[in-house]
């Protein structure tokens, strides 16, 4: 299956709806399978007190709060139809991550969205995990600044969502949800609903601290779907990740990285992100099959460059083969030098001349 490319917009729009399809237009020319907003009322996602990260304060000033600058980066649900919409006509996918409730049930009840993406930062918001998994729709979890233990708790969450229906006798708790997600039923709907994404949740993220093998130990750990999500500068790490075997790869762009706004300095501009899907479809390619033999193409090569035993000297009929008169050259259409030892004190039975191939 070809890996799932998510060009993540984010919020790069900077709350203008043309700027917003003029970023799915750039998703659209780089050969991405899904283009990724984000929804929120910002009045539902931060209190008025609440602190921007130190990445968004360098990106846009220390003197906005977060509540002030996501109001800015809101986009209101009426755009989003249109959003839609304008996806549809150039047959790419709308994603978008909720990141409230209201945003969560306007994304599934209006927009009808048949794949959801949950945050790192909502990885042990366990209600918002469980809402997620009451919709029955596929999800991506991030993993970004969790532990296995937490990844493995909000995955009992999500199992208990899928298996359980609203209104049912058995009441979540942590009790419940490690029951089910240790039962034969809710690993079989994790495997069927659920990707995990490795990530580090740093913007950007500085090569030392990738740790892209983490995303191995996500899949050896819970036998999951994985991808990657990047938040380094450049397209390296993501083209690495699907060489690691990353089924889906996330990953922001830009029309401008000089614009001002909290993620514009570490997305790719539109010429990058076409370049990273490219690179990405070619190892897609090149990884081929699990399989080590000589592909079609090599069969010819065979014969020019491996080599054959070979008559040092002529070499008389009755003669044995030694040593001093055997010798191994190119080309490998004779017999081959792994018989050699075999050969050795074996009687000739033709004359061979000097080069000619046993």
């Amino acid at each position: 299956m070809a890996v799932f490319i998510i060009a993540e917009a984010g919020v790069n729009h900077n709350g203008d709806l043309e700027t917003a399809c003029r970023l799915v237009d750039a998703a659209v020319a780089a050969g991405a399978d899904a283009v990724k907003f984000q929804t929120f009322k910002a009045e539902n996602l931060v209190t008025r007190h609440a602190d921007k990260a130190e990445y968004q304060k360098a990106a846009t000033g220390k003197d906005e709060t977060q509540l002030a600058m996501l109001k800015r980066l809101e986009l209101k649900y009426e755009q989003h139809f249109q959003l839609l919409a304008y996806c549809q006509k150039f047959g790419i996918e709308f994603l978008s991550t909720a990141f409230d409730f209201e945003s969560l049930d306007f994304l599934v009840r209006e927009l009808g969205l048949e794949r959801l993406k949950i945050p790192s930062g909502e990885i042990t918001n366990g209600p918002f995990l469980l809402a997620h998994a009451q919709t029955g729709k596929p999800v991506i979890l991030s993993t970004g600044m969790a532990t296995l233990g937490e990844v493995e708790t909000a995955l009992g969450v999500l199992a208990f969502g899928y298996l359980m229906a609203v209104g049912s006798a058995v009441r979540p708790s942590i009790g419940a949800f490690q029951q089910v997600y240790g039962s034969t039923q809710g690993q079989a709907v994790l495997r069927e609903k659920v990707t995990l994404l490795h990530c580090t949740s740093e913007y950007p993220t500085p090569m030392e601290n990738i740790n892209l093998r983490a995303m191995d130990v996500l899949q050896q750990a819970f036998g999951l779907e994985v991808g990657y999500s990047d938040h380094s500068v450049g397209l390296a790490v993501p083209v690495a990740a699907v060489a690691r075997g990353a089924a889906v790869i996330e990953k922001h762009f830009t029309l401008d990285r000089s614009q001002q706004g909290p993620d514009h300095k570490v997305s790719l501009e539109p010429d990058e992100l076409k370049t990273m899907v490219r690179s990405i479809r070619e190892v897609e390619r090149a990884l081929g099959q699990a399989l080590k033999c000589p592909q079609p193409l090599e069969l010819e090569n065979q014969k020019v460059v491996r080599k054959s035993l070979v008559a040092r000297c002529p070499i008389s009929s009755g003669e044995c083969f030694t040593e001093t008169n055997l010798t191994i050259k190119r080309p490998g259409t004779g017999k081959s030098p792994m018989d050699y030892w075999a050969l050795l004190g074996e009687s000739s039975n033709r004359n061979y001349d000097a080069d000619e191939l046993i």
